[in-house]
């Protein structure tokens, strides 16, 4: 949960789309927490992110599931080169062009160049509490496979889908950029801390809350809406329930653009 929230709530709502405000040291505990979840250091995390919402599902996007066209055969493969194939592409992202306020910042910077020492640490954490706790070799490698390896995967994993199945399967209920196919994607809502509402973001990718409608679940929007009553986060961009319909494809609006009025 720890390094999760640092990736959803830190990595993406706060540093890459500015949702809120957090005070210096919230900032650089959320960088310092994402970081621990091995997806990169922060700052590259951010350029590659916000590259993707510039070239949403056409040339450009790093990791679209539609690179290889939309018929069967290319599908597939685009589905695996958008759930891990792009990691291994000769793509970089400049994160002078997509993260400069990163750039500038000396916290951020001085926690992108610890990564490696942070994922070190990630996976030594685990290892010494096992260890405290049982006092046996076997508590402590169950610990580190469990608490360290397993968790990385997982929490990988649950990432990459977003990246993947969130283009593919799922609903649209709310209108987004010509080619962005952004969906929402109930199952994986719990696992994602909430990022699976994938649509709803894309609607609105400055907002911190992606699940839009009543009842979707969205731990992320609950843990940075604690941060605001704690006071530790301010000018939090909650959902505008206006703008929020207006995005329907059946709303008025919507209809007469759709249609060509």
């Amino acid at each position: 949960m720890v390094t999760g929230l640092g990736v959803t709530v830190g990595f993406h709502r706060l540093l890459t789309h500015g949702s809120f405000t957090a005070r210096p040291w919230l900032r650089v505990a959320l960088a310092i927490a994402g970081s621990m979840g091995f997806q990169g250091n922060v700052i590259d995390w951010v350029a590659v992110h916000r590259r993707h919402h510039a070239f949403t599902d056409r040339p450009g996007d790093p990791h679209s599931p539609y690179r290889y066209g939309t018929g069967l055969r290319g599908q597939l493969r685009g589905l695996a080169h958008a759930h891990l194939g792009w990691l291994f592409a000769d793509d970089r992202t400049p994160a002078e062009r997509y993260a400069p306020d990163l750039l500038a910042d000396p916290a951020m910077v001085r926690v992108a160049r610890a990564f490696p020492a942070l994922c070190a640490l990630s996976l030594a954490l685990p290892f010494l509490a096992g260890w405290a706790i049982t006092g046996t070799l076997y508590g402590t490698l169950t610990a580190f496979l469990w608490a360290g390896l397993i968790r990385v995967a997982l929490l990988q994993h649950v990432t990459w889908s977003v990246n993947s199945l969130c283009h593919v399967i799922g609903s649209r209920p709310f209108k987004t950029r010509r080619h962005d196919r952004s969906t929402n994607l109930w199952p994986l809502a719990l696992l994602s801390f909430g990022e699976s509402w994938h649509n709803g973001h894309h609607s609105q990718p400055s907002c911190a809350r992606h699940g839009l409608e009543r009842g979707q679940l969205d731990p992320s929007a609950g843990v940075i809406r604690l941060f605001e009553r704690l006071g530790w986060a301010s000018d939090v961009h909650w959902p505008d329930y206006e703008r929020i319909q207006r995005r329907r494809p059946d709303h008025p609006q919507q209809a007469r653009v759709l249609g060509g009025d």
